[in-house]
């Protein structure tokens, strides 16, 4: 009689196998003998440490982008199709720009911000300064018009599948909107972004941000890659802005985990551990 399938890879052949790339159902799987099992694993490491090779040796010819940089081509491309205008601008702001966000000594984030010198901190989100920027364009342009930026975050964050403590955002935001039309236009600007994002499928859900309030997630299997909200809201008026607007931020790496179905976001992100997906240590 056959014995019965119970046996499971030891902790040690189960987390090479994740970081190599395994899917959950690999990692899982039951065997009737240790033999078995270590036999099975020895075949699967190889075909993994295989496929990362010939991933590693294809952009080392050229013949493929990173997916970090090529997604943000992407997202560039497609925006700047659209009308928007893409923003640059400093990493490092003041605790003044935090506070007009609504980030007080009391509030939760302030606990997840990396403090520098006189005040001064790395961006946690790049809202601030789109914000500042709207108001100064405003000034010139008519409207409506859009701008974005796509740069580097850093929070505190718990480490974890899907936390990272440096992480891309893309934040676009249109001014000058009729208030109507909001809604609309953000859940297009959604659709617009996701297309070029090659995802398909996903949901947009209603929550609670602690700086926006009430908000709009785009998720992706129960993930959340972007939080989007419309204005005017309250916190306009620190920053001088009167009009109807829309905004939406996404996680660069949260698209391409959900897209590419990495179990561990680090596999996405900035990384001395991991290039392009792959695991170094093959």
């Amino acid at each position: 009689m056959t014995a019965e399938p119970r046996i499971r890879f030891t902790a040690t052949q189960s987390q090479r196998l994740r970081e190599l790339g395994a899917g959950a159902q690999t990692a899982e799987r039951l065997f009737a003998s240790s033999d078995e099992r270590d036999a099975h694993f020895k075949d699967c490491e190889g075909e993994l440490v295989r496929s990362g090779r010939r991933h590693l040796a294809d952009v080392r010819a050229g013949e493929r982008a990173p997916q970090l940089l090529a997604l943000e081509q992407k997202l560039r491309q497609a925006l700047i199709a659209a009308g928007f205008v893409q923003m640059v601008t400093p990493v490092i702001i003041g605790r003044d720009s935090l506070e007009k966000m609504g980030i007080d000594h009391a509030h939760p984030l302030r606990q997840q911000i990396f403090w520098l010198e006189d005040g001064r901190l790395l961006r946690p989100m790049l809202a601030p300064n789109l914000y500042t920027l709207m108001r100064r364009l405003g000034r010139i342009w008519s409207r409506p018009f859009g701008i974005f930026e796509i740069g580097p975050c850093f929070r505190r964050d718990s480490q974890g599948s899907r936390h990272l403590n440096e992480f891309t955002m893309l934040n676009l935001v249109e001014l000058g909107l009729l208030e109507e039309t909001c809604a609309a236009r953000l859940t297009e600007l959604a659709a617009l972004v996701m297309a070029a994002a090659d995802i398909e499928h996903y949901e947009l859900s209603r929550t609670r941000s602690e700086v926006y309030g009430e908000m709009v997630d785009v998720e992706v299997g129960g993930t959340e890659v972007c939080s989007a909200a419309s204005g005017p809201h309250p916190l306009d008026g620190n920053w001088g802005i009167v009009e109807p607007w829309v905004g939406l931020g996404f996680g660069l790496e949260r698209l391409l985990a959900a897209r590419e179905g990495y179990a561990n976001i680090e596999r996405a992100g900035r990384s001395l551990s991991y290039f392009d997906g792959v695991r170094l240590n093959i």
